[in-house]
């Protein structure tokens, strides 16, 4: 009977230790998660810092050679057909601008046009909903934006380029001509004037 009462006081005791370190190990969590608690609310809220933020780029006069172009057009030929519309906005905190043309057939392109300061040179990436891809790239010659640049013709390569001209009363007039001799003949492939819509 004595072996029995101390087994079974070495089991309740066993039990109650198993038990105490149970608390324990609650009371350290506890405690833990306390300090952490009072640490991030001692810890300092960042402030933002005083130094002055860097200035803006694309400011200089050569970024806002192109901006006689931006705005929302209605296109006409040289006859006066509306031969689509083309959205031009400035894009990327005014460093590019961006092309969306619709033509009135239901054709539609795109290009995002930027002055690099590296190379001194405008450039311009157009993609066609046709398939049509020009890289061009120039600046201005007098007041008007002239961009050159090679692609693939049907019979060989073929040198492009594209013209646009401010006009009187605020429209923009674009030229794209092409050659296939280096520049020595040019053959009209568009002509177009932008009117805000």
């Amino acid at each position: 009977m004595a072996d029995g009462r101390k087994r079974r006081d070495n089991v309740l005791s066993g039990r109650c230790a198993a038990l105490y370190r149970e608390t324990i190990k609650s009371a350290l969590i506890i405690l833990a998660l306390l300090w952490l608690v009072l640490v991030c609310q001692a810890s300092p809220t960042p402030t933002p810092s005083s130094a002055p933020s860097p200035p803006p780029a694309c400011t200089g006069p050569e970024f806002r050679q192109f901006d006689f172009w931006v705005g929302s057009w209605t296109v006409t030929n040289p006859n006066g057909r509306k031969v689509g519309t083309s959205n031009i906005t400035t894009a990327s905190g005014h460093c590019a601008i961006r092309e969306e043309w619709k033509s009135a057939s239901g054709g539609s392109g795109m290009s995002i046009n930027y002055f690099d300061p590296d190379g001194r040179k405008w450039h311009q990436h157009w993609v066609g909903g046709d398939g049509t891809i020009l890289h061009l790239e120039g600046g201005l010659v007098g007041n008007a934006m002239v961009l050159t640049g090679p692609s693939k013709g049907a019979n060989g390569p073929v040198l492009n380029r594209v013209t646009w001209t401010p006009l009187p009363g605020g429209k923009v007039k674009q030229e794209w001509t092409t050659s296939a001799d280096d520049g020595q003949t040019w053959n009209v492939v568009f002509v177009g004037t932008y009117e805000k819509i």
